[in-house]
Order: C-alpha cells, then sequence, then structure tokens
C-alpha cells in the first residue's frame, strides 16, 4: 500500500539525494543566463549561410556542422529550464526561465527558417556532385533525404519564416493547460479509514484508486473529477485551440489530415495508426471478459470507473520503497549484459533522478534526453505501479543515453514511436522476473493482475485515447468546435463502448478527457500501445534467444534516427508495419485473463 500524506513537502525541503543534479547541465543560474545569451546568437551565426548552400560542398557542410553544434546548445539551454520549471510549477522564476527557452527556440527557428527551402531546391545532380567532392557529407545524406522528403510541404523562405515565428502562439494551448494543471489546479482533501485527511494531487491519484477501501476509491474518484468538472470549459476551450492550431498548420502545409501532418515528422505511416485502432476493437470482447472477471473477483454487483485499478487479489499488496524498487529493476535488467547495468547504474547513483512529489512538481512521470545525461521525473509512491514506473523511465533514459553516445546530434534524437518500446521492454522484463521469482500462488495471482493493468491501461486505454483525438480532430477539421459537452459526450460514448455492459460508467468519466496531457501532444498516445506491443515481442526473444538477440536490441537502442523506426524495429527483430504485434500481445492478455482465473478459482 501506498503511504499518503496529509501535507506536502515544499520544494526546499527536498533531501537533495533524492533531487536530479540539475548542476550537471549548469552550476547556477547565472552560467545558465550566460549560457542563454550566448545561445541567442545562434541563429544569426547560421543565417549568414541564407542564399549559400547551393553554392559548394563546403557551404553545405559547413553549415550542417555548425547547425548540429546549435541544436545541441540550444537544447542545453531548453533543458535546465524545463527541469527547473518542473520542479515547481508554482515558481515565477523558472517559469520565466522556462518562457526565455521558448522564445528562444521560436527565434532561433525563425532565422533558419530558410534552410529547408534552399535544401530542398538544390538539383539531385548538384547534390549528388557535393557528395563526390566532400566525403564528410555523405554521413549526413540521411538528414537531407529527410528534409528533401517533405518538398510538397515545404513553403517558400518567407512563408517558412513566418510559420516558424509564430511557434511560440501555437504552443500557447498546451503551456495553458499545463500551469493550469500543475501550478493552479486544486482537489479537495478526502477522508481516511481512521478519520484524518488525504491529501489528492495529480501524483496521489491513481495510488489513490489503487487503495482496497472503495470508500477512498470513491472519494479520490469524485474529488479530481468534480473539480475538472467545474472548469471543463476552460480546458475544453484550449483543446479546441490546440486543435485549431494543428489543422492550421496542417492547411498550411497541404496534408490531407492532421493525422497525416503529425505522423510526416516519425516516418510512421497512417496506415500503423488505423491498423491499431483496428485491431483493438476487434478484440474488444476480451477487455469485456477481463472486467467480468475483475467484477467477479471483487465481489461486487457494480464494477464503478473508479474500481478498475485496485488489485483484484486480496492481501496481497506490498510496498516498494525506492530502494527496493531499483534493485529489483536492475536484477531484472541482468539479461541485457554488464554494458547496459554499469549506465543503469550510474543513473541510480549520480542523480539522474527526481524521485519523491512536492509542491507544484509537475505531475507524473517523464525522461529527458541530454547531455552529460538523461533526467527523469518521478513522483514514486512505493507502489508495485511507481517501481515499474522507474523501469518504464529508465528505458528512456538509457535509450537517450546510448543513442546520444553513439550518434553524432543529426541521429541522437529517436523519435517518440521508438521511444515507447525502449520504456515498455523494461517493463516487460521486470514483470517476467518477478514471476520468474515468485512460487508463492497468491503473489503471482498479484503479479499477473498488475500485467492485465498494463495491457488494459496500455494498449486499450491509449487506444481509446487515440481513437477519441482522431475524432476531435476529424471534428475540427470540418469546423465544430469542441466544446466541453461535444468532447465530454464523445468520451462518455467511448468509454461505454470499450468496457461494455459489464461495467458502470460513471458519468463522471465523461471529464476525464480534460486530465489528459498528452492531448495537448498531436497524435502521440498512439505509440503508446504500439510501443508495449513491440516491447512484449522483443523481450520474449532477448529471454529466448540470448546474446544474439540481447546484441540487436541494444544495437537498436545505440541507432538513434539512423533509419526510418519500421525499419529500425525490424532490424531488431519486430515488425509493426504488420498487425501481428498487437494481435499477439492482446493474445497474450486473454491467455493471462485466464490463468489469473485459474489461480483464484
Amino acid at each position: 500500500m501506498a503511504i499518503f500524506v496529509n501535507k506536502l513537502l515544499k520544494r526546499a525541503d527536498q533531501n537533495p539525494v533524492n533531487t536530479w543534479a540539475v548542476t550537471d547541465l549548469f552550476q547556477s543560474d547565472n552560467a545558465w543566463l550566460a549560457a542563454l545569451d550566448a545561445a541567442r546568437t545562434a541563429g544569426d551565426r547560421l543565417a549568414v549561410y541564407s542564399g549559400r548552400l547551393d553554392k559548394s560542398a563546403a557551404e553545405l557542410y559547413d553549415y550542417a556542422v555548425l547547425s548540429e553544434q546549435a541544436g545541441e546548445e540550444i537544447r542545453r539551454v531548453f533543458c535546465y529550464a524545463m527541469l527547473k520549471s518542473d520542479e515547481d510549477k508554482g515558481n515565477s522564476k523558472y517559469s520565466d526561465f522556462f518562457g526565455r527557452a521558448i522564445t528562444l527556440i521560436t527565434e532561433y527557428n525563425a532565422k533558419i527558417a530558410f534552410a529547408g527551402p534552399e535544401i530542398i531546391d538544390i538539383p539531385d545532380e548538384t547534390l549528388d556532385k557535393f557528395y563526390a567532392d566532400e566525403p564528410r557529407l555523405v554521413p549526413l545524406k540521411r538528414m537531407f533525404d529527410i528534409t528533401r522528403a517533405a518538398k510538397e510541404h515545404t513553403l517558400s523562405n518567407a512563408e517558412e519564416a513566418l510559420l516558424a515565428a509564430a511557434g511560440e502562439v501555437a504552443r500557447a494551448p498546451e503551456t495553458i493547460a499545463e500551469q493550469f494543471r500543475n501550478a493552479d489546479l486544486r482537489f479537495p482533501d478526502i477522508t481516511g479509514s481512521d478519520g484524518k485527511p488525504i491529501v489528492v494531487t495529480q501524483g496521489s491519484f491513481i495510488p489513490l484508486l489503487e487503495s482496497p477501501d472503495v470508500k477512498i476509491r470513491k472519494q479520490a474518484f469524485e474529488s479530481v473529477y468534480h473539480t475538472y468538472d467545474k472548469y471543463k470549459n476552460t480546458v475544453a476551450a484550449t483543446l479546441d485551440a490546440q486543435m485549431k492550431q494543428l489543422t492550421f498548420y496542417r492547411k498550411a502545409r497541404k496534408f490531407d489530415s492532421n493525422l497525416e501532418k503529425a505522423l510526416f515528422a516519425t516516418e510512421v505511416p497512417a496506415a500503423v495508426y488505423e491498423n491499431l485502432v483496428k485491431s483493438v476493437n476487434n478484440r474488444l470482447p476480451v477487455l469485456h471478459k477481463y472486467v467480468a472477471l475483475r467484477k467477479k473477483l471483487l465481489g461486487a454487483d457494480e464494477l464503478h470507473m473508479y474500481d478498475l485499478y485496485t488489485s483484484i487479489v486480496p492481501d496481497a499488496d506490498a510496498e516498494y520503497p525506492f530502494e527496493l524498487s531499483k534493485t529489483l529493476c536492475r536484477k531484472s535488467l541482468e539479461p541485457l549484459g554488464e554494458r547496459y547495468l554499469a549506465v543503469l547504474d550510474e543513473g541510480f547513483n549520480n542523480r539522474w533522478i527526481d524521485v519523491y512529489e512536492n509542491e507544484g512538481k509537475r505531475g507524473g512521470a517523464y525522461s529527458m534526453g541530454a547531455s552529460p545525461h538523461p533526467f527523469v521525473l518521478l513522483n514514486h509512491k512505493d507502489t508495485l505501479d511507481s517501481m515499474f514506473t522507474l523501469a518504464h523511465e529508465m528505458g528512456h533514459a538509457l535509450h537517450s543515453y546510448f543513442s546520444n553516445k553513439t550518434q553524432r546530434p543529426a541521429y541522437s534524437d529517436y523519435v517518440i514511436f521508438v521511444a515507447e518500446v525502449a520504456s515498455t521492454f523494461n517493463e516487460s522484463l521486470l514483470m517476467q522476473y518477478m514471476l520468474k521469482n515468485t512460487d508463492d500462488k497468491k503473489q503471482r495471482a498479484y503479479l499477473i493482475n498488475h500485467f492485465l493493468e498494463q495491457f488494459r491501461t496500455t494498449i486499450y486505454r491509449q487506444t481509446m485515447f487515440a481513437e477519441f483525438e482522431l475524432e476531435m480532430s476529424r471534428m475540427s477539421e470540418s469546423g465544430i468546435t469542441l466544446t466541453a459537452d461535444t468532447l465530454c459526450d464523445a468520451y462518455y460514448k467511448l468509454n461505454r463502448k470499450y468496457y461494455g455492459t459489464g461495467m458502470t460508467i460513471d458519468r463522471e468519466i465523461s471529464v476525464e478527457w480534460a486530465r489528459i496531457p498528452h492531448f495537448f501532444m498531436d497524435f502521440y498516445v498512439y505509440q503508446y500501445a504500439t510501443g508495449f506491443s513491440a516491447a512484449i515481442a522483443l523481450s520474449e526473444k532477448v529471454l529466448n534467444e540470448g546474446k544474439p538477440a540481447v546484441d540487436a536490441y541494444l544495437n537498436f537502442l545505440s541507432s538513434g534516427n539512423t533509419a526510418d523506426p519500421i525499419a529500425l524495429l525490424r532490424s531488431a527483430g519486430v515488425d509493426m508495419s504488420s498487425p501481428a504485434p498487437v494481435d499477439n500481445a492482446l493474445a497474450l492478455f486473454e491467455r493471462l485473463i485466464d490463468e489469473l482465473d485459474s489461480l483464484l478459482a
């Protein structure tokens, strides 16, 4: 069981050992301010190449190298500002730092907006001659090819500069929504079984829903969603603005749909998205089967939305303090060998991780790839779920580490489609390790319950989100304003479809969309489901095949963006252009349902 508090720590009261070492980026705020001033000249240093990229191989090469260096410089400045801002969203100093970093990126992009059109306009024969004249250009060919592939979606230099300059305005809906959720929104306290108040926060909400006490679950559910209901019109307006900016950019760049525009940059065909939704819809009866088992094992006359996260294995909850979580994660990742473990230890022992929740801290969890090393944000609650979150985020972190150490800057930043493979791969290995190392029938059932929840929340729930996002986008494309009533109605209907008639779909769930930050990230969520499916397949290969599969997987982690994501995953051993990985993962989900039913018969 998680230990809940009636008061959150202030940021200044956190033990530094449990916080990330942001000083690894800059020793002080003054050092960051100096770096910010220096980075402001990066765009000007590159702008002198305007009109010259087709003149010679030497000039194109010099521009490309300077562009890589400038990107690293600006990335470092941005990372520091974001990390400091996320420590406490109520700290106006670092909110200002973050705003300055966003302005820096916007101004930089406007100054280098000439480069895309110029690179596209270089004739093929001229570029081929450049490669022959300057061999150092050849390793950058993929970078140029990606730019040139966008030819039909690239505008004139002046139009590109104008779109780039509008970047800060375009990001406003996400910024407003994030500040509202993390800095301003407060939920009413609830009452624990001992009569004492329990603080409800973004970080404690899911752990509260995992409580075996239905009264706590129901109170937490109502505390959060009744609060969001009060502000649903405000959140709907920001989400409508987000969709409108996506539609605007889609039209400006001549894409047929918002989905096509969003997926273009990641080189993922829209068919992958559509196949995921189709495969999951075909397997909805399996989710309904799981709902029926959960209802039976909880002994409930009605299964409510706030009953979905609590364990259906009674009296098997265990605490997983952070130190124990690190130990178990490390043991589970031993199949990946000493090279992987050495980097994992470096992250665990050298403050890559910001561990615990404090007042104003950004909710959820993430990993940010950076130099000299990645940084990981957690809100650890000593639960099994928190331990799996640690494994998940360290999967991202080591992916970034290996990619940054192996690839030049142009190719070190992999796309999100493959990112969610590395994270859920670690979760899969952790689950396999936990299952292998227990002979206790109840503990095995408890772990299978958690594994089933990973399938439900990562494949089914994220695909439901993806379907909702696609529906929102299509409404926006057709000119429909996304009002709170429109969004609540669409979201409620999707919950009814996904969870079936065996579930009581509480009316409060209709406003859950307002709590989901990923809807401001333009068709992001589907990648959790595809990534989980790919990770299940790859983790089984590593456990069953040993060194060849390990080598292929570590090569995948080190490949960055050197090929399109479908090709990278195919080289690791899984074909995501096929529906087979999703279908196979959901077949495993059904087998696990049957095993749990048998264990608890």
